[in-house]
């Protein structure tokens, strides 16, 4: 066949000691069985083939089922060779209007549509461990930072919600993803399709796709491009937030009392040299895991970056590492169901500092008119006063404050005592928050809501993506084995 020389003169090179690297394991013999099933089936259909030949056919390619044989490898002319060995040179015709080229580009898409299902099912589960922890803390008042400083008082609830927000999203764009990579390019043969009638939309059909990548130029030598780095951007975007995540947490350990730490046990290591300290080795991993999650998913971009298209560089049948991103989510899970929240400390953390200040430019405004960088102000030297003397911004009392504020200003302090408490007392600021998305008990609990079923909705579309894919493969199979039941039938 002509297209053992598509690579070029090093081809026997690149098939022998590179594409075994790529185009072997199990997986890949699986799904070129489903391929030459789909293609014996469609060429009956069709009458390209004659009943006979493509009974014949059929039943070499059940006989040479991954579950019944020794096949290894997911290169088509080393399975052509094995099905000629069964049947005859008549094997051969499985391979009319096909190429290595459509072949690869829909062994790539099989492999990617499983690596996405799989790592969808698995952050999708993470997620829900957020949304199932979240309701036991919507009272949690917990310090939140920026710039690595407390700035605001919020609730864990509002916290580990906008996490599943940020999940949410990801999952959001791994269906978009799979949307656009569960179409078919079986039929276009290298690029531009055949003088055979192929019906692409059976092929489709037969293999569980939802159509097909239209232009075959395209479906070959573009399409298998952007999709690879569709489904590996996104998972570098979830490797970059379950990072933040882990900072976060790790954060807590630099903290003699933190408020936030992992339960005792296989999430944790005791040093080897001091008993006293607790390592959180399962954080570790989780920041680590997702760094080379996100190195991982450079690779994809690299090798298809400056490359002239109808190139082998992108062609590989596992075009993605497919199994750390769903290690990763698992962690993440595991992590989340493991979390301890010392509530007592965490509130402790919030009022040993001044992070409500906020409010009191905000209530000064509100209450009096008077302009938010003025009563800014007056909150910032308030700050610098009560920290110069070591105190806490309840020690300050109502009395010291307008003192303050006149010697500041000029003008009597215009907020009553219980207006300025309410601006030093974190629970009172944060119930008492009108924005939408805020950590109030009634946005909380809306988003929680929102979140809780978004979160149970993508599990249940994963199902349903699979349930489609295996229906799909079960009727392949009961075409392929009428089809070969017709051996010696049929003239």
């Amino acid at each position: 066949m002509s297209e053992k020389h598509d690579a070029g003169p090093n081809s026997a090179y690149a098939a022998k000691d590179v594409n075994e690297a790529f185009r072997g394991g199990a997986r890949a013999v699986a799904f070129l069985s489903q391929i030459n099933k789909a293609s014996i089936v469609m060429l009956a259909d069709t009458a390209i083939l004659s009943d006979a030949d493509a009974s014949v056919i059929a039943h070499g390619i059940l006989a040479l089922d991954p579950t019944s044989s020794e096949q290894t490898s997911g290169d088509y002319l080393d399975y052509e060779k094995r099905l000629v060995d069964l049947i005859g040179p008549q094997a051969s015709l499985v391979h009319a209007g096909r190429s290595r080229q459509d072949i690869a580009s829909t062994l790539s898409r099989m492999n990617l549509r499983e690596d996405l299902l799989d790592a969808y099912e698995a952050l999708a589960q993470a997620r829900l461990c957020l949304v199932e922890l979240a309701p036991r803390h919507r009272d949690t008042i917990i310090p939140a930072y920026t710039h690595g400083v407390q700035a605001q008082p919020t609730t864990f609830a509002h916290y580990l919600l906008a996490f599943s927000s940020a999940l949410g999203r990801q999952l959001e764009r791994l269906a978009q993803a799979y949307g656009r990579l569960n179409v078919s390019p079986l039929g276009t043969a290298a690029l531009s399709t055949s003088s055979f009638p192929i019906d692409r939309m059976l092929l489709a059909h037969l293999l569980g796709f939802a159509g097909v990548v239209e232009n075959a130029y395209d479906a070959n030598h573009l399409a298998p491009v952007d999709s690879c780095l569709e489904f590996a951007g996104a998972l570098a975007i979830c490797a970059v937030q379950i990072g933040q995540f882990a900072q976060d947490l790790h954060a807590q350990y630099a903290s003699p009392t933190p408020w936030l730490t992992l339960q005792p046990g296989e999430l944790m290591g005791i040093s080897s040299l001091m008993p006293q300290k607790r390592n959180p080795a399962a954080l570790e991993q989780l920041r680590a895991q997702s760094s080379l999650l996100l190195s991982d998913m450079q690779g994809p971009f690299l090798l298809a970056h400056n490359v002239r298209t109808g190139m082998f560089d992108y062609r590989s049948y596992d075009p993605l590492p497919a199994k750390r991103p769903v290690a990763l989510f698992a962690l993440l899970a595991k992590i989340v169901k493991g979390l301890v929240v010392d509530e007592q400390q965490a509130r402790d953390e919030v009022d040993a500092d001044y992070s409500t200040v906020t409010e009191i430019a905000d209530v000064l405004m509100q209450k009096a008119n008077v302009p938010f960088r003025i009563g800014h102000h007056f909150a910032s030297v308030l700050t610098d006063h009560g920290r110069a003397q070591k105190k806490r911004l309840g020690q300050i009392g109502y009395n010291e404050a307008a003192q303050l504020y006149q010697q500041q200003n000029g003008v009597p302090f215009p907020l009553n005592e219980n207006a300025y408490e309410q601006c030093t007392d974190p629970r009172r600021m944060i119930f008492n928050r009108r924005g939408l998305g805020g950590p109030q008990r009634a946005e909380v609990d809306r988003m929680l809501d929102v979140e809780s079923r978004s979160a149970r909705a993508a599990l249940d579309w994963n199902r349903a993506a699979r349930q489609q894919l295996d229906e799909a493969h079960e009727h392949l199979v009961g075409l392929t084995r009428e089809l070969a039941a017709r051996r010696g039938k049929s003239s």
